[in-house]
């Protein structure tokens, strides 16, 4: 009983032929005498009716102890379901199939949670769902990301091999350069003592192929970071990487736009206008409290330094005595949060370090607030001027060094959108995808518990050029040539135009980065090494692959756009890793364990 069609194939032009189905038992009903089956494939599902009239008894009696996702072979002749019975929900609807004959290929257990109703399955507890990650994955929603990751794969090879791209493949086994996230260690048998690093990304490999002069490279990449993990981070993930040489900026921007078109078009018969908008790190910043700033809606922040500079409210004028900023938000509409609204937003001021939150309620005319008796008139006149304040609004302020006010409001901002839209008070369109570069990023970044600067993105990344001369008498001017393309609040990707020439590579790493020599021949060697050989100047971008397809089939979580994911805590529940191994590999390995003995009261 070989299977002649796929579960979603059949319609009125098949009236009349034999056929035979191969699938899993999506339902089954018994129905004044008769049987229907449901069966279904990755494709679809077609009606089958089993009638006793015109079937072996024995037969009959098969199909009526099928149960749910058993798989089985049936074959009959397909006919027009009879008036008034149509599925016009199931693109085979308007058809069934008599069923002859049928295979039971296997029986199926009773199922730990169901597959076949949408809205049940999606309330099934997640990690249910990874441990059983085989059936959840025959859900038709679970089915459809796959399937839509697979065609933007193939859709990102195509559009890049068009353009003289070639996909080179590099290692999994590296070596540890801890400079960036923590790394996995993989330990060597023929060499005690020493360990492989699984990479955090291929950077060094695809520069090295520059240097090589492939000019274009790409590669769907697995990348490896030992990081806490929340909903769009895995332990191991995969990235689209791309690496070209004799290019700037706007070539990379042209690239990635066009990429994204294309990709836009096959997943969701979308198309993206180009260019996309750019914006500085800094304006970023002060517009929308963050570098991946989501522009579909307003709420934006606005500067008050000036106007309370002086100001009897000691909490902001003394933050800008200090060389700070007094940055505030007019959360419209939104008077009327609750305690707990305002608890939450309080919290998430305190998490970055604040004491507390200043805000004013305006509600019957009046502005509600302790803090307002300290304003005199111009300032009250420059914050209704400059926020635009009406009956109805909620203000809200962060008065603290630049950085960390701006990302307060930031993370208020989100929360007061979230909270809008379930009032109905904000519509955004689910559709509507806006993208932007965000540009202009600091190079450097400052440890104040180390005493030194540190790259804000990678070692790696090119200086403005412009701004050279200030690596050594003022770091924090020093602009990257870094880039990171955003869409709808999430940053898709980033990446940079790199130091091709050693000196420079080389200043960055012992005078700025002030790593000892010795560790950065260790670490980067060859690196430098490669580029005495003539390196062409080259630039590069990576985008999230898990977290582009989580956007295109609108899911938060990258975990459903990912065949086999791990947990928030790194888990495989259907693997049941990471394991334990015996004392024999731990030998051949070289490896003593030194765990914390439990204490036998706990």
């Amino acid at each position: 009983m070989k299977r002649t069609h796929h579960c979603n194939e059949l319609r009125p032009a098949h009236i009349g032929q034999p056929v035979t189905l191969s699938g899993w038992v999506h339902s089954r009903r018994d129905l004044g005498g008769l049987i229907f089956i449901d069966v279904r494939d990755r494709e679809g599902r077609t009606q089958t009716v089993f009638d006793p009239s015109n079937l072996p008894k024995e037969l009959f009696e098969r199909a009526a102890w099928l149960r749910s996702e058993c798989v089985v072979a049936i074959s009959g002749a397909v006919r027009q379901r009879p008036a008034g019975s149509s599925n016009p929900k199931i693109a085979t609807g308007a058809v069934e199939v008599a069923a002859t004959d049928l295979e039971v290929l296997n029986m199926a257990e009773v199922l730990p949670f169901p597959v076949d109703d949408p809205e049940v399955a999606s309330k099934v507890n997640e990690e249910l769902r990874l441990q059983y990650r085989y059936l959840d994955l025959r859900r038709p929603e679970m089915a459809r990301n796959i399937r839509l990751r697979s065609r933007v794969a193939t859709a990102t090879r195509v559009f890049l091999e068009e353009q003289g791209f070639l996909e080179v493949e590099t290692p999994t086994l590296f070596k540890s350069t801890p400079e960036g996230a923590r790394e996995f260690l993989v330990p060597s048998r023929t060499n005690p003592g020493k360990f492989y690093a699984l990479p955090q990304s291929p950077q060094q490999f695809k520069q090295i192929l520059m240097v090589a002069g492939v000019e274009k490279y790409f590669q769907l990449a697995r990348c490896y970071r030992d990081e806490d993990l929340r909903a769009d981070r895995q332990p191991e993930f995969t990235q689209i990487d791309i690496e070209m040489s004799f290019i700037d900026r706007d070539d990379i921007y042209g690239l990635i736009e066009n990429l994204l078109r294309r990709i836009w078009k096959v997943a969701l018969d979308a198309d993206l206008a180009t260019p996309f908008t750019k914006m500085s790190f800094s304006e970023a910043l002060n517009r929308f409290g963050t570098d991946k700033p989501d522009t579909r809606f307003g709420l934006e922040l606005a500067d008050f330094t000036d106007e309370f500079r002086a100001s009897a409210f000691k909490v902001f004028s003394g933050a800008v005595a200090s060389g700070g900023v007094v940055k505030a938000l007019n959360a419209k509409g939104l008077a009327g949060a609750t305690q707990g609204q305002i608890e939450a937003m309080t919290e998430f001021a305190k998490g970055f370090g604040a004491k507390g939150l200043a805000y004013i309620k305006v509600e019957n005319g009046e502005w509600k607030s302790p803090i307002v008796k300290f304003f005199n008139d111009a300032e009250k006149a420059a914050l209704k001027n400059k926020l635009a304040i009406e009956e109805g609004d909620l203000i809200l302020f962060a008065a603290d060094q630049w950085l960390i006010a701006c990302e307060i409001l930031g993370r208020i901002r989100l929360y007061c959108a979230e909270v809008l839209k379930g009032q109905g008070k904000l519509a955004i369109d689910p559709n509507r995808f806006e993208f932007l570069w965000v540009v202009d990023f600091p190079l450097l970044s400052f440890d104040k518990e180390q005493n030194r600067w540190y790259s804000s993105h990678h070692p790696f990344t090119a200086p403005v050029v412009e701004d050279i001369p200030l690596l050594a008498s003022n770091p924090k001017k020093v602009r990257g040539q870094h880039y990171d393309v955003v869409v709808n609040g999430v940053e898709l990707g980033g990446g940079s135009i790199r130091i091709h020439q050693p000196e420079v590579q080389k200043m960055v790493f012992e005078q700025v980065l002030q790593i000892p020599p010795e560790e950065t021949r260790l670490r980067f060697g060859y690196l430098l090494e490669a580029f005495r050989y003539g390196a062409p100047p080259h630039g590069g971008i990576a985008l999230g692959f898990d977290r582009l397809n989580a956007i295109l089939c609108g899911t938060p979580s990258i975990r459903d756009v990912i065949a086999f994911p791990k947990t928030a805590k790194g888990a495989d529940l259907m693997t049941d890793s990471p394991s334990s191994v015996s004392d024999r590999q731990l030998r051949d390995l070289h490896i003593e364990m030194k765990t914390a003995k439990k204490d036998p009261l706990v």
